[in-house]
Parts: C-alpha cells; sequence; structure tokens
C-alpha cells in the first residue's frame, strides 16, 4: 500500500482531558473548601501535579503509602497536620486556575503518568502504560479521523446497540463518516437494556464501566445498579446524536458481501411486524458480543414445568415474587446478585449448584457515593480522569500475573502460582468467616480450583444470604423438572412456583444470532464451526472484507478491568482501517491468512499458560473440545500494543476491481501515518 496522509494516533493535549466532559471552574471558595475535606489525597496530589507541571506534588513529603485493600484509601496514609497542608495548598493552586492566573502545565509525556500513578499508589508501575494511560484518562487522542471527506455511499452499518455499538456509533460520528446503528430491541443499551432481574447491576466499579472520553461522573453508588448503566448509556445515545441514525426493533438475518460491488447487503426484519427489507454498507460492524443468547440448560420435563420460567436475561417484571417458592438453577454472576435479592421478598429460594464460586469481598461495594465526591470529579481538573486511571491499573493489569500458570509451582493443582495460593488462601478465610458456624454450607460452598478458574465475582451478600432460614442451597445435581418443581438426583422433590435459570449465555456461539457471508459464499458459521471462532486481534477474519468485530472471539479480559476499555482499543483499530479505506479510496480491506494464522498460533500458545487452559472446572470460557474461545491471555498494554496502529502489511486490499500494487507485489508495502 502507498504512502498516504492517513491520521496518527500520537498524543493530542488540550490542557483537560478529551471528549464531553470538561472540568467546571464556576465554583465559590467556600464550597471548595467543602469538598477537599472529603477529597481522595493521592488522586487531589495527582491532579495537582498534571495541572502545574511540578514535581513537588509527587515528591517527599508527598508520597502516599499503599492501598491496604480494594478501597480509595482516600487519607493516603498521611498524618493529620500534613494532610490539612495539602487541602491547603491545594485550595489555593485551585482558585489561581478558577480565576486565570495559573497556566495548565503543557502535556505529560506517558512517561510522567506512569510515574505519576506509581506514586499514587505506592507500587512500580511499567514505563511503558503511560501513553494507554494517557488514552483511559482520555488526555491522548483514541481513535483515527480520515483526512479526506468519505465517497458518496460510504456508509457503516453496525450491528447491535449496546455498549460496543454505541461506542463505535458516537467514534463514526465524531469523524463524520455516515453509519446507521441496527438493533432488536425498541432503545439502547445491550445487555443493560434486556437484563433487568432483581438485583441486577454491574460488578465491575461503575467509574471504570464508562467510556473513556465521557465518563459519568456523578454514579450513584460505586456498583451501580442496572437502571442507572441503561440511563447512561442512553444519555449517550441523546448526548452525541446517536438515536437519528438507530434502527431499533429491527434484526439483522443476514449479512452477504458482494465482491462485484465491494460491499455489503443486510436483510433487515422488523420485530413487530415481520417485514423484510435491504439495506446496502460498504463497512459492516459486528456489535453483538458474546453475552447475547442466553444458554437454556437441556433439562428433562422443563417444558412441563406449570409455572413461571424465567432466564435473567428474559426477566419478566410482570413476575411477583413474594411469597413465592424459586427454584435457581445455576450460581454465577447473575445468581449471585439475584438470589440475595429474591431472598428479601420469596417465601423460600432453593439454589441448585453445579460449581461453588470462589467471590472476594470490596470495602465500596453497596456503598453510595457521596456529593463531596460527584463535586470534585465535576470541578477539580484531571481528579475523575485519576480516579478511573487507578481502577484501571488496580482492578486490570495488577492482577494478571494471578493468572498466569507457574508450572515449577510445588502446589499446582491447588493453585497455580504463589500469588493465586496466597489469593486462595484470603478467599478461603474470608468465606470460611461468612459462613462460620455452618460447616454445612461452607461444605458445599468451597471451591476446589484455583481462583480465575471460574470469572471471580465480587460478593454481593451471596454468602451471608445462603445462611437465612428462607434460603437453600442444593448440590445433588437435578434429575428432573417437574410440573411444580426439581427432582434432584437424590430423588428428592423440591417445590417451586417459579423457576428461575442463571444460567448464563452462549458466549462461545460467537455472531450465532446472524448469518454473515463473505467473498466465497462461505458463513462465518461454516469457517468457525458452531463454537470455534477466531479472528485476527479478535476483529477481522480472512474471507470477509470491511467486516469487523467488537468484542469478538478471545477477546473478554479474564483477569479483571471492564470489557470497555478493550472495546475501545478495538475501535481504535476499526476506526484507523475504516479512515484508511476512505483516505486511499480501497473499496475493500481484508486481513491475510498468514496474519490470521501467526496471531492464532501466538494465542493458543499464551492461552496453554493460563489458569482456563490448566483447567479443573467447568467454565463458559471453553468450547466443547476445551478450547479457549471468549478470553485473551494477554494483558491490557499487551493486547493495545497489537491493535493500537494497524500493521498494513497484515491487509489485502483493493481499489476499484484490480488489487494494489501491494497486493499484487505480496504485501510488501505498508500504509504509514
Amino acid at each position: 500500500m502507498p504512502e498516504s496522509s492517513s491520521p496518527r494516533l500520537a498524543p493530542e493535549w488540550s490542557g483537560v482531558p478529551d471528549g464531553a466532559f470538561r472540568p467546571d471552574a464556576d465554583f465559590t471558595d467556600e464550597q471548595l473548601a467543602l469538598a477537599l475535606r472529603h477529597a481522595n489525597l493521592p488522586i487531589l496530589l495527582g491532579s495537582l501535579a498534571l495541572l502545574t507541571g511540578d514535581d513537588r506534588w509527587i515528591e517527599d513529603p508527598y508520597l502516599p503509602t499503599a492501598p491496604p485493600d480494594l478501597g480509595d484509601h482516600d487519607t493516603g496514609g498521611f498524618e493529620p497536620e500534613l494532610a490539612e497542608r495539602i487541602r491547603r495548598e491545594a485550595s489555593a493552586t485551585l482558585r489561581a486556575w478558577r480565576d486565570g492566573d495559573l497556566d495548565v502545565a503543557d502535556a505529560p509525556a506517558p512517561e510522567r503518568l506512569s510515574r505519576i500513578l506509581s506514586v499514587m499508589l505506592a507500587e512500580r508501575l511499567p514505563d511503558d502504560y503511560g501513553q494507554l494511560l494517557g488514552e483511559e484518562m482520555g488526555l491522548y487522542r483514541r481513535h483515527s479521523v480520515p483526512r479526506s471527506t468519505p465517497t458518496d455511499g460510504f456508509r457503516v452499518a453496525i450491528i447491535g446497540a449496546g455498549i460496543s455499538g454505541l461506542a463505535m456509533a458516537i467514534r463514526l460520528q465524531q469523524a463524520g463518516i455516515d453509519y446507521v446503528l441496527i438493533d432488536k430491541n425498541d432503545d439502547v443499551g445491550g445487555t443493560w437494556h434486556e437484563n433487568v432481574y432483581p438485583g441486577c447491576g454491574v460488578d465491575t466499579p461503575s467509574y471504570l464501566y464508562a467510556l473513556s472520553f465521557d465518563p459519568n461522573p456523578e454514579w450513584s453508588s460505586y456498583f451501580a445498579p442496572q437502571e442507572e448503566l441503561a440511563a447512561y448509556w442512553r444519555a449517550l445515545a441523546e448526548r452525541h446524536g446517536i438515536l437519528a441514525h438507530t434502527r431499533f426493533s429491527t434484526m439483522v438475518d443476514q449479512a452477504e458481501f458482494d465482491p462485484a460491488t465491494a460491499g455489503w447487503t443486510l436483510d433487515l426484519r422488523s420485530v413487530s411486524t415481520g417485514e423484510i427489507e435491504s439495506l446496502t454498507a460498504t463497512v459492516v460492524v459486528s456489535a453483538v458480543g458474546l453475552l447475547n443468547q442466553p444458554s437454556i440448560p437441556d433439562l428433562p420435563g422443563l417444558s412441563d414445568f406449570e409455572g413461571p420460567v424465567l432466564h435473567t436475561a428474559q426477566w419478566d417484571p410482570a413476575v411477583d415474587l413474594r411469597g413465592k417458592r424459586v427454584a435457581v438453577i445455576g450460581t454465577g454472576a447473575s445468581a449471585m446478585q439475584f438470589v440475595p435479592a429474591a431472598a428479601e421478598d420469596a417465601a423460600e429460594v432453593r439454589v441448585f449448584q453445579r460449581t461453588p464460586q470462589w467471590a472476594m469481598p470490596h470495602p465500596l461495594k453497596g456503598q453510595p457515593v457521596d456529593d463531596s465526591a460527584h463535586w470534585l470529579n465535576r470541578h477539580v481538573p484531571f481528579y475523575l480522569a485519576w480516579y478511573r486511571a487507578r481502577l484501571f491499573w488496580r482492578m486490570g493489569d495488577k492482577v494478571w500475573r494471578l493468572l498466569q500458570v507457574d508450572r515449577d509451582y510445588p502446589h499446582l493443582g491447588r493453585a497455580i502460582n504463589k500469588g493465586n495460593d496466597r489469593l486462595r488462601a484470603m478467599l478461603t478465610a474470608y468465606i470460611e468467616n461468612e459462613l462460620d458456624g455452618r460447616p454445612d454450607l461452607l461444605a458445599k460452598s468451597l471451591p476446589d480450583y484455583p481462583p480465575y478458574g471460574k470469572r471471580l465475582l465480587i460478593d454481593a451478600g451471596w454468602f451471608r444470604t445462603l445462611r437465612r432460614e428462607n434460603v437453600h442451597l442444593v448440590t445433588t445435581g437435578i434429575s428432573t423438572v417437574t410440573t411444580n418443581g426439581v427432582r434432584s438426583s437424590d430423588g428428592v422433590g423440591h417445590d417451586a412456583d417459579v423457576l428461575v435459570l442463571a444460567t448464563g449465555f452462549k458466549s462461545v456461539d460467537v455472531l450465532g444470532s446472524l448469518t454473515v457471508r463473505g467473498r466465497d459464499g462461505r458463513t462465518l458459521r461454516e469457517v468457525w464451526g458452531a463454537d470455534d471462532g477466531r479472528a485476527h486481534l479478535g476483529i477481522t477474519v480472512p474471507g470477509f472484507p470491511n467486516f469487523f468485530c467488537l468484542y469478538g472471539p478471545n477477546t473478554n479480559t479474564g483477569h479483571g478491568g471492564t470489557v470497555i476499555a478493550g472495546t475501545e482499543m478495538q475501535i481504535q483499530h476499526v476506526t484507523a482501517l475504516i479512515s484508511a479505506m476512505i483516505d486511499e479510496r480501497l473499496d475493500s480491506i481484508e486481513v491475510r491468512p498468514e496474519a490470521f494464522d501467526t496471531y492464532n498460533r501466538e494465542l493458543d500458545e499464551a492461552l496453554e499458560d493460563t489458569v482456563w487452559h490448566f483447567g479443573g472446572t467447568t467454565t463458559y470460557y471453553r468450547n466443547a473440545r476445551g478450547r479457549i474461545v471468549t478470553n485473551s491471555p494477554w494483558r491490557y498494554v499487551d493486547y493495545w500494543r497489537r491493535v493500537h496502529e494497524p500493521d498494513f502489511a497484515e491487509f489485502i486490499t483493493t481499489r476499484g476491481t484490480v488489487a494494489t500494487a501491494q497486493e499484487s507485489s505480496g504485501g510488501a508495502g505498508q500504509l504509514t501515518h
């Protein structure tokens, strides 16, 4: 591919975080003084360091201690006298900024961001982490914009208006690229629109579960409930003008590529009327995700049950659980939220467990965010950005090593490495304390596999709920569902009025909800099989030009953090490829088979060293043959390096009906930024 003027992804600095959110300098001295009494001091110091460019804020005596737990460590370990001094000096600096008497510092080098966060957490971060931090903080640009105007008729079809689809649509809107967003539901939000079961909420910290360039500064609680998450995504769509480009209540039954036109034809079906129509697009982006098809267990007699049968992802709010006997099948993430909520209303909750779960406490779970935090997020430059950055590291790549198998570890089996074993001991002590005096429940609730072998959950009151008189834990397995309940494998019948399936999703059936037919007429299902999706970087597939996946195969970050960070990295990659198509007037772009094969070999090798491949339990990450289909084995920063700027030598491109010079020469050329 020839040299071009395609956009670069170098740091760009405006003095304040990028995106829709800007700090508000309209405040009184009294408001500032009141908020600073409750400020997180390490975050405040980091904010002052960025605002002023002065290193004194991150040097002795302003050196916080390490957080003792997953909480915010607001005091930073400072003695009261020094804490008060920090507040006084911060007040003077912020008043000067408000009054226009302080010039905002020049753009920080990425290395400085790593250094500041290292000081804030009293922990050495990798020196090369700063560029990624800057993007997560909204300080550095994170997507590509074409330098040329798209040709007439250039359009992107995005399938799915959940988190990934909305973020993609916003970036296309900002870039001035025509698009249509299509969703089967009657509103945006995806999983946060569909999942409305009692107790539903996010088990990632709220502030991390938001777009880097348009975060929410005023979450009501540190782990937000479903309705607040749905409202956030709806507000994003409204604020960025996405709804005018959205087709709701519309199914995409098939997307087919036409080599003659180098475009896609999508067969659309109205959910309400069944009416069929066609839509054409230059590019198709699948944003249907991994968690969009509920998994219904194959249980004998399930269709015979005479009461309501509800999957947590298909909840009917009209079903009243008050005074009912509720049978819950499954003990994963949704059950851990649903059961404590249901136990408050139901006469009886009987939980049928196949595998116990590791769950950890979080000191902020269930805690509201106070008004002073909202104020600081709104008014102090970089405060919200640093709060998110701390979470990004602490809940993400910091814990990655806990999932890597040390084959020389003497206690392999109980755990996979020394740190994983320490975590197991901590979690075991926690569960033992929660179930103290109940050896019967403890025997049923302690997992026999290493932590992270299945998804590590945040405890939403699960263990305390198991102790309730109206809650019963059954571990003998299910023989059959009857007309009025469940019979366990020991022959005992368990009467129920409502049957709840907390059985997760068909996560390994990637893009199973629609037919995607590529250049040679083969479908993705034919290429992949039913449960073995593969893509280059989880995004592109040979034989499917101008087609991109978001949250595709092997992009789920099983070590923690937030799916949104990975999705934004993928959007960064996709917008660079789309921008290249526009600037170079390309008809098609398609990953080379050899690049696809090389990546997947590296992927499989890396997965062999993870806790999921090590085995020990069943998990939704694996397909029927044991391959990990959903999860990525890499740290965020490793994956980011791979997707940050596409290597155009890895792609076949066409212009008109004739292959470009790059294709004719076997891919020796490379588009440069």
